[in-house]
């Protein structure tokens, strides 16, 4: 198999957005610049797919890729300017629909930018992708290729008022994410509103990201009907870090989690386990070394559980939470508070080591039991 990974180019400042058959001509010229030389590629433009002028009856190219051997494959390209992963299942209806008539190998959809969660969908229906930012995966079965390059993670060329939100960061998406996770829809925007205590303008900005994004399904003008509440908890942590959005320091109990989980049993104030202690409940990986709490002051939580602050071989994290978020919907279990599998899952998936296979596998334990978690 011939496999490449490498980054793709970057996008000079003030560069001016490509057209999309700009951008298709520039894939061609990247397949040429990534195969070696004893292979060959004949693209071939506006290729008519049945009779008639509807523009539908025709592809916007068709790639022909041959390796030394002689092995041909053919590949049956779609250019767009955007591709909102909301509208990834009608493009790969549209381009799947082509690459039967036209009797193709593969499919590819190209953009002047794809978003990493485009990209993830085309993917998951097994369709390539090239973008004018240097993204560009391309798999095929015969000749053996596989070439993926990676492209920018945010739209260069987005126009001011092209989105109302850019980013899930702050307060209120985190608000706005745990309850959509928390809850079995369906619901309408303002109920879920008053189960995240987010003003209605608020969530409607974070809605209207989410379904552009293709996390959500609302009926037209109607509730919200379907929450893929695994892959809106990894698109949240692309903007949320637990080390990095909460305030956190570093402390050592000296004899161990198990006297700090007494002390944690009789402690007054309110606080949540999270992290790999609060995973290992359900879907363990292995035994947790480290134990890391939200409380609302961390110094004073410190001195009544009688932690010793050090910079190494520490055991114990404590967080000042970036909203009282984490504490909603707070599980028991034997005396201790833990946090929401909902945030426990997003806090692992950004911590380091082991953390983000921690997430990946409770993520896992969440689908099968999300009747246990899920109102």
């Amino acid at each position: 198999m011939r496999k490449t990974v490498f980054p793709g180019n970057k996008v000079s400042p003030g560069e001016e957005e490509p057209t999309p058959e700009r951008t298709l001509r520039k894939f061609v010229e990247r397949l040429r610049e990534i195969l070696p030389a004893t292979w060959s590629e004949e693209p071939e433009l506006d290729v008519r797919v049945r009779s008639g002028s509807d523009p539908a009856g025709f592809a916007d190219a068709l790639v022909t890729i041959q390796a030394p051997d002689g092995t041909r494959a053919v590949v049956v390209v779609e250019a767009k300017r955007r591709v909102d992963p909301k509208l990834v299942p009608y493009v790969a209806d549209q381009i799947e629909r082509k690459r039967d008539l036209l009797k193709a190998d593969a499919s590819l959809v190209v953009g002047t930018f794809l978003s990493p969660r485009a990209r993830n969908l085309l993917i998951e229906k097994g369709i390539g992708f090239a973008d004018a930012t240097g993204g560009l995966m391309l798999a095929l079965d015969s000749p053996a290729l596989y070439v993926h390059t990676e492209g920018a993670a945010s739209d260069p060329w987005e126009r001011p008022g092209d989105r109302p939100l850019k980013s899930l960061k702050g307060p209120t998406a985190g608000r706005v994410i745990r309850a959509l996770c928390d809850f079995r829809p369906p619901y309408g925007v303002e109920q879920l509103a008053r189960r995240s205590h987010t003003s209605l303008g608020s969530v409607s900005r974070v809605i209207a990201l989410l379904e552009s994004e293709a996390l959500i399904s609302r009926a037209a003008r109607g509730p919200i009907t379907d929450v893929r509440w695994a892959d809106l908890l990894r698109r949240w942590t692309q903007d949320y870090a637990f080390a990095r959005t909460n305030t956190t320091r570093t402390f050592l109990e000296p004899r161990g989690l198990p006297a700090l989980l007494e002390k944690l049993r009789k402690a007054p104030d309110r606080y949540a386990v999270t992290g790999s202690f609060a995973g290992a409940q359900v879907a363990a990986i292995a035994v947790p070394r480290l134990l890391a709490a939200y409380v609302d002051d961390i110094e004073t939580a410190a001195e009544k559980l009688d932690l010793r602050r050090v910079e190494t071989a520490a055991n114990v994290i404590l967080a000042r939470p970036f909203d009282p978020v984490v504490y909603d919907r707070r599980q028991e279990k034997e005396g201790v508070e833990y946090a929401a599998f909902s945030q426990v899952a997003a806090d692992l998936l950004t911590g380091p080591g082991r953390g983000p296979a921690e997430g990946e596998e409770l993520i896992r334990w969440m689908h099968e039991h999300e009747d246990d978690w899920r109102s």
